[in-house]
């Protein structure tokens, strides 16, 4: 890996920034590889889930992923234009100063992408990490064995190692890597292993930029659409069964309509899997530790006087690593459930007595990667967005604001910091650097010694209100 890492940067600072065409031709190669191997992508990520539906890996690995590099593509070359700002209107500053900002690439990023989405989460920072004239090195999950030594094949047949390059491996693999002095580095998963990430990168004052997650809520209103509401929280809920870090963690619902409002949650799961024994389009756990870790936090809380809503007739009738959707009422803070993010078809629906309360409850947790909310009235809508602070929003549906090219995606706190995607990927991953030209008169001259009656009288015209 350092050997990787400095053969990279030797090219990096040989070579010089990229120009707009290296940039393209690099972005292309990156959808090329997406394209020309989409369906080998979908069966690898079906074999190491165990089951996972082709389609939605289409959609989410490889559709996901094409749409952002294409997007950067597009865009790159009025990104990476030069920004010129105002000179500030002082006695300095005038008679022909100039002043500008120049997107320079940071160098060598390193991307630690995770298991639920190991195409989408690599291939959609790279269209930014690339757009900004980087070389990258890539640590993709050990979760997913298949798509990690896939993703490995396929980068090095389109890429020079200088460029980009995918390191696999398991833990210690990863603790190294995230120990490695890179220019940046992007980190995606749990919380709990951020704070070591960014122990790691502070060692070489590396910057970061961590995708977490946390409990993302779905609040719905009162004057909301019961049974379309539902059809969007569940698309939001069951995709990759779950084991999206955007997904609805839990819904709050008016107290008087808890019952009505899962009766359309079951609705909704019935129409979008008419059967789940053997179902093709219903993603299976990725492995039997988190399946286990799931059905642990189905016990506690039935063990706590919780009552399990499941949303399918067969939801006894699946086969090993796929749990059915199920809504958990009667919940309280003290069940695991409610501590950390699910990270699995598993809904808490949680009563509110007024927007207030839905509000209160919310911000009684830590900042979340996503809020939704549902409901058509202006201001209780503008009330939610101004008093819960969230990475992002998506009102009347989940998890499309994550698909928004122009939307930076990222979190706040507990659930992350920093941004990517479109021209905020660009930015993140470019060092902005501020650049100012002095006129050719000799300006300055007023404010170098000696000094006299001239600077006091500049002076006064400054130090004012």
């Amino acid at each position: 890996m350092h050997d990787i890492l400095a053969r990279q940067r030797h090219a990096q600072q040989s070579d010089g920034p990229p120009s707009a065409a290296l940039r393209i031709d690099r972005l292309d190669r990156a959808i090329g590889l997406l394209v020309d191997h989409a369906d080998e992508i979908a069966h690898a990520l079906r074999d190491d889930f165990g089951h996972r539906s082709v389609e939605g890996s289409l959609v989410t690995d490889v559709a996901a992923s094409i749409e952002p590099l294409k997007h950067a593509r597009s865009h790159v070359r009025s990104w990476m234009r030069r920004e010129r700002r105002r000179v500030s209107p002082s006695a300095l500053g005038l008679l022909g100063a100039r002043a500008w900002v120049d997107y320079q690439p940071k160098g060598v990023v390193g991307v630690v992408s995770p298991w639920n989405f190991p195409f989408n989460l690599t291939f959609a920072p790279l269209a930014g990490i690339l757009a900004a004239g980087n070389r990258a090195m890539i640590k993709p999950s050990e979760f997913t064995p298949r798509s990690s030594e896939l993703m490995r094949r396929l980068i090095a047949q389109a890429f020079d190692a200088s460029e980009v390059a995918v390191v696999v491996g398991g833990p210690e693999v990863g603790q190294a890597f995230t120990a490695l002095p890179f220019d940046h580095l992007l980190f995606t998963g749990a919380t709990s292993v951020a704070r070591h990430v960014m122990r790691a990168a502070s060692e070489h004052l590396v910057p970061v930029t961590l995708e977490l997650g946390g409990k993302s809520p779905a609040i719905v209103a009162r004057d909301a659409d019961p049974d379309l509401a539902a059809a969007r929280l569940m698309f939001g809920k069951t995709l990759n069964a779950g084991q999206v870090c955007v997904s609805p963690d839990y819904a709050l619902v008016p107290r008087e309509r808890v019952d009505a409002f899962v009766a359309a949650l079951e609705r909704a799961v019935r129409r979008m899997f008419p059967t789940l024994r053997d179902n093709p389009d219903y993603t299976a756990i990725v492995n039997e530790r988190h399946h286990g870790r799931l059905r642990g936090l189905l016990d506690d809380a039935e063990r706590q006087g919780a009552t399990l809503r499941w949303l399918h007739p067969q939801h006894d009738m699946l086969g090993a690593q796929r749990i059915a959707p199920v809504a958990i009422v009667g919940v309280h803070d003290g069940m695991a459930v409610m501590q950390d993010e699910i990270f699995g078809p598993l809904l808490p629906v949680l009563p509110y007595d007024g927007i207030d309360d839905a509000i209160a409850q919310v911000n009684g947790r830590p900042r979340p990667l996503a809020l939704y909310y549902f409901g058509d009235d202006a201001a209780e809508q503008e009330r939610v967005l101004s008093r819960v602070t969230a990475g992002g929003v998506t009102l009347n549906d989940t998890v499309m604001h994550l698909t928004m090219d122009d939307l930076p995606f990222g979190g706040i706190g507990p659930s992350g910091m920093g941004a990517y995607h479109g021209i905020d990927g660009f930015r993140t991953f470019s060092h902005a650097r501020g650049v100012y030209r002095q006129a050719r008169l000799d300006v300055t001259r007023l404010i170098r010694p000696p000094y006299g009656p001239l600077i006091r009288r500049i002076l006064r015209t400054r130090i004012k209100r």
